[in-house]
């Protein structure tokens, strides 16, 4: 009888500590049997290796680091690259479900897709996505409504193709060359199509399903494009060196999506900072690992200004010469 009285009353105690609180749960380092911390664990995961995508990654790193979560001390990183598949992208996402991560980084909207597909439970942040909406992610901006939120990349299309009729004027046809496969590159070709009548000028598509297919698409452009646009698709980004190289040949002025690519050998661009980028999902990131907020009702977030980059040197083996007044409003100068 004094056992059974015993036992209500364990059972009874433990009910009410249940009870307690109502906050949302924490994911931080905690203590193993030891005693010492046991670091969270955070699976990243992007679509292709290039210097836009590495950028984000380590700055959410980075900043990860400045807010308390130093790597191999309070946080352990699996990095995986899909290497351009999406069957591997599935993969990965499936191995960091099994192994109960706390938490995912997706790199580009294939892998935050495939991420998606295989967890609901494991909060998912996102960054280098062009239009969380489009490709199916979230609900909406303002309010995503599942486990997946972070940040989109997504540029400024108009004032990256106005470069070109700044640079050369007489631009009439603009090529682009991207991933079919790839839901944020057709939402670039669709914007840049938007705008072509406004801006005078053609777009001329060609689109590959993988990067080998890339210098073949830019060579059937020959003698048909006065100017190539390089937008934010990673297939075609990791083989920038093959467009490069033909429009360098042929003297056709290449406008980038983002920074790295000029960096790298295009001309300019109006584009986002990829490092910084990583940096604003990391603040995401942590809310999500204190409790202090949910992916459900975090907006996705974007970056409020754009830097211009130029590349003089790139324009010289291009065939032209940067305006004095490009140069001059530049935020920076490749030397």
């Amino acid at each position: 009888m004094v056992a059974s009285l015993l036992l209500s009353a364990s059972m009874l105690l433990l009910s009410a500590c249940g009870q307690q609180g109502g906050s949302a749960p924490t994911t931080s380092p905690t203590p193993d049997a030891s005693g010492s911390k046991k670091p969270i664990k955070i699976g990243v995961v992007q679509i292709v290796e290039h210097q836009a995508l590495d950028a984000a990654r380590d700055g959410f790193i980075s900043e990860m680091a400045k807010q308390g979560y130093a790597k191999d001390k309070d946080v352990t990183y699996d990095l995986q690259s899909a290497q351009g598949n999406m069957d591997t992208a599935t993969s990965i996402a499936q191995k960091f479900s099994g192994d109960k991560v706390d938490l995912i980084l997706a790199i580009a909207t294939p892998t935050a897709q495939a991420a998606a597909q295989t967890t609901k439970d494991i909060p998912v942040l996102f960054t280098a996505v062009t239009d969380p909406v489009a490709a199916g992610l979230v609900k909406s901006m303002d309010k995503p409504g599942g486990n997946l939120t972070g940040t989109t990349d997504m540029n400024p299309v108009e004032e990256q193709l106005s470069l070109i009729k700044e640079i050369k004027p007489e631009t009439k046809s603009i090529g682009i060359i991207y991933n079919s496969g790839e839901v944020n590159s057709k939402v670039q070709i669709d914007m840049a199509k938007a705008v072509s009548g406004k801006l005078g000028i053609t777009i001329q598509e060609a689109a590959i399903t993988n990067p080998t297919e890339v210098k073949q698409a830019a060579e059937s452009m020959i003698g048909k494009v006065d100017a190539f646009y390089v937008p934010t698709d990673n297939m075609v980004v990791s083989s920038l060196a093959a467009i490069l190289k033909i429009a360098e040949e042929q003297k056709l002025p290449v406008i980038a999506g983002e920074e790295n690519s000029v960096k790298s050998g295009a001309i300019a661009t109006y584009g986002i900072d990829y490092t910084k980028l990583g940096e604003q999902t990391a603040d995401m990131a942590v809310k999500v690992l204190k409790g202090e907020a949910k992916p459900a009702d975090m907006a996705v977030e974007k970056q409020s200004k754009m830097k211009l980059t130029v590349n003089p040197a790139a324009a010289a083996k291009m065939g032209v010469t940067l305006p004095k007044a490009m140069l001059d409003r530049a935020d920076e100068v490749i030397k």
